[in-house]
């Protein structure tokens, strides 16, 4: 039985379409939050966490981290699951476009609708004003559009290359809609076989793969075929034969591989660095209104294998802080707007899970106590050794680390 995905754009009448396409076809309906709640499960991390891989807006600490791409990769198993469990399926949201396309055994539907049907589909269920509403469906195409584009390279989210079935909502009634879609499901050529049973093995092996490299902090693509395993590298590594036998060994030791090879993607010959993510260094931010030397200090982490992002204020790293997820802040006392102590004194009162590192070159005993007492959980003085600076985080991360386990 083929498996339908339905992918579409925020009040574009979706609900009344699937409610329809579920009576007449009996299949099982799932979504978005059903594979994102079996992801958390499958990874041991929190919904949101894993919810957020679908927005647009991707964390600074990202490009050290891979949080989204790790986030993908669950997201991809726990639909390979899906699949593996069942043929009858209606899957409806972003996730469905994380099915390979070599799986035929699947209807791709897109609905969509203009803008000013969309915001007159909004009002009785919003209750809101036109600004608001046209606010949401913007920040909701944003997410579709990164999406896309984060899985195909593709700027357009309807665009029809993506979808076998692209329907207009507020030209199609809903019965013609779900007619068009009765009528394709029973193509013989969207029909299972054994070649495209095959590609879904295929595709759940490639999943398990891929979550066990995102598991050592790796950030690649893989596929599979029949057991082959292939990992694409699509960034640019100082050792490549290393990294490779370190891809081949972790995969090699997923049930059902019978070989493993690496190829080289076509983002390799960029200038970026492959870096593998270090799970035993934090997610840093820097905090200090000296550019040349926050700079310096960022690179000088960063040959360490310690990513972190840079804010040259006190305003603007309370900014980031509200809006982003870092775990330690190294943070100068002397700065312009609010100083060193206002920003811990803020820090420790809303997120006080925050590790906060002083590191000054004007401080006084005075300021080293009073850091002390509002929960600071260093402090030290400029110019530090990198040595004893890394060796501080390493300790900030356990300390986190043993927090978050219930340890004293």
């Amino acid at each position: 039985m083929p498996v339908v995905t339905v992918f579409s754009g925020t009040f574009c009448n979706e609900s009344d379409v699937i409610e329809e396409l579920v009576q007449r076809t009996g299949y099982h309906y799932i979504t978005d939050e059903h594979v994102v709640k079996k992801a958390a499960v499958l990874a041991n991390l929190g919904e949101e966490k894993i919810r957020h891989a679908m927005a647009a807006k991707t964390s600074v600490f990202n490009k050290f981290t891979h949080e989204k791409e790790r986030s993908i990769a669950w997201l991809r198993l726990a639909v390979a699951e899906k699949l593996s469990e069942k043929n009858d399926l209606i899957i409806d949201g972003l996730c469905g476009l994380l099915i390979p396309q070599d799986i035929t055994h699947v209807l791709r539907v897109c609905l969509i609708a203009g803008m000013k049907s969309r915001t007159e589909w909004a009002k009785p269920r919003q209750g809101s004003s036109q600004k608001a509403t046209l606010k949401e469906i913007h920040q909701s195409d944003l997410d579709r559009t990164m999406w896309v584009h984060s899985l195909f390279k593709v700027r357009d989210p309807w665009d029809s290359s993506l979808h076998d079935i692209v329907a207009p909502t507020d030209r199609m009634t809903v019965p013609e809609i779900v007619d068009l879609i009765e009528d394709n499901l029973r193509s013989e050529v969207i029909q299972p076989t054994d070649t495209s049973r095959r590609a879904a093995t295929d595709f759940h092996l490639a999943a398990r793969v891929g979550v066990a490299l995102a598991k050592e902090g790796h950030n690649v693509d893989v596929s599979a075929r029949d057991g082959a395993v292939t990992v694409m590298i699509h960034q640019n590594v100082l050792m490549l034969g290393r990294l490779e036998e370190e891809l081949k060994a972790i995969a090699a030791e997923i049930d059902g591989v019978q070989n493993v090879e690496t190829r080289i993607g076509k983002g390799f010959h960029r200038t970026d660095i492959y870096r593998k993510y270090n799970f035993d260094t934090p997610k840093l931010l820097l905090v200090d209104d000296e550019r040349e030397f926050v700079q310096t200090l960022s690179e000088r982490l960063l040959m360490r294998d310690v990513g972190s992002a840079v804010a040259y204020d006190g305003k603007s790293a309370l900014e980031m802080i509200d809006e982003e997820d870092p775990e330690v802040m190294i943070l100068d006392l002397n700065m312009p707007g609010i100083d060193g102590i206002g920003v811990l004194r803020e820090v420790k009162r809303t997120r006080p899970e925050i590790k906060v590192i002083i590191l000054t070159g004007h401080g006084s005993d005075k300021d080293r106590e009073i850091c002390m007492e509002l929960g600071a959980f260093a402090y030290l003085q400029k110019p530090v050794n990198i040595d004893v600076l890394s060796e501080k985080l390493k300790e900030a991360k356990e300390k986190m680390r043993h927090n978050r386990n219930g340890l004293s």
